[in-house]
């Protein structure tokens, strides 16, 4: 690792609080869920983590206190900080970020949703995380528009340079080549159990959830942060987009197979 790039095997409240102030540009944030139960191991048995915290809901949101307090102190005037929660907690958490980031610096509750196999039960079957996102300052912050998906505009044509339009009779109307900017409802595929991404880490993400984020919020050169960085995909996606990186986890195993994917991306540029 060089001096712009780190990954340690630490608390990360003590971790951040050595960190110099507005060090980070772009900072996610995966905390444990508050499931109540052990995490893992996955039928690879390569970590597990215990998601239990004393005092149930109230515990959980005082651990996570500083820590968002923390992330606020690390961010850069261009940064913003996405926390990735789920129906448990998102909105007790909300709370915590308004008070701390500023009710004017949130910028978005972006629904991810996902397919995956569910028993039937007496409710609607709960399959999308909620990550909500704030900026340090609203206005400086970096965000570059996402483009994804097809028009749903009905008797679109297209240029002969490929430039899709709609014919009115004003004239034309010519579409964005890239498509439609994306909103705050996300569909990316959960990994599957033959996904050659998965690590074996229980809570692991997908690539394209975080290249995603770290496109949109952050630059090439920036720093990227992930203080709850498990299986590292938060720190491989920074790596191959050209971006600065730190990472922190208390768990040997997951700081471990961070490393590695680490290693094989880097090995994998330099093959290239």
């Amino acid at each position: 690792m060089n001096a712009a790039t780190s990954i340690v095997c630490a608390d990360n409240l003590p971790h951040m609080q050595t960190l110099p102030p507005a060090s980070c540009d772009l900072i996610y944030a995966d905390p444990p869920f508050n499931q109540n139960k052990q995490m893992g191991p996955t039928q690879k048995g390569v970590a597990s983590f215990n998601d239990r915290f004393q005092g149930g809901l109230e515990g959980y949101v005082s651990f996570l206190r500083p820590r968002l307090a923390q992330m606020h102190r690390l961010l850069s005037d261009r940064g913003s900080l996405f926390v990735h929660l789920n129906w448990r907690t998102v909105h007790y958490v909300k709370i915590e970020l308004d008070r701390i980031l500023g009710v004017d610096n949130f910028l978005n509750e972006i629904i991810w949703g996902y397919r995956s196999g569910s028993r039937p039960g007496r409710w609607f079957s709960r399959k999308h995380d909620t990550i909500l996102v704030y900026a340090k300052k609203l206005g400086t912050h970096t965000f570059n528009v996402q483009r994804d998906g097809e028009y749903r505009t009905r008797d679109l044509k297209r240029s002969a340079d490929g430039v899709p339009y709609k014919l009115t009779r004003k004239g034309p109307i010519f579409f964005h080549p890239d498509g439609p900017a994306m909103t705050d409802v996300w569909d990316v595929p959960i990994l599957s159990t033959v996904s050659r991404e998965r690590t074996g880490y229980p809570t692991q993400k997908p690539m394209a959830l975080l290249r995603r984020i770290i496109l949109a919020c952050s630059n090439e050169g920036d720093m990227v942060a992930d203080f709850f960085c498990g299986s590292g995909t938060t720190l491989v996606a920074a790596q191959e987009l050209g971006r600065k990186w730190i990472g922190c986890d208390e768990s040997p195993e997951a700081v471990a197979i961070a490393s590695d994917r680490l290693a094989s991306e880097q090995e994998s540029r330099q093959m290239a």
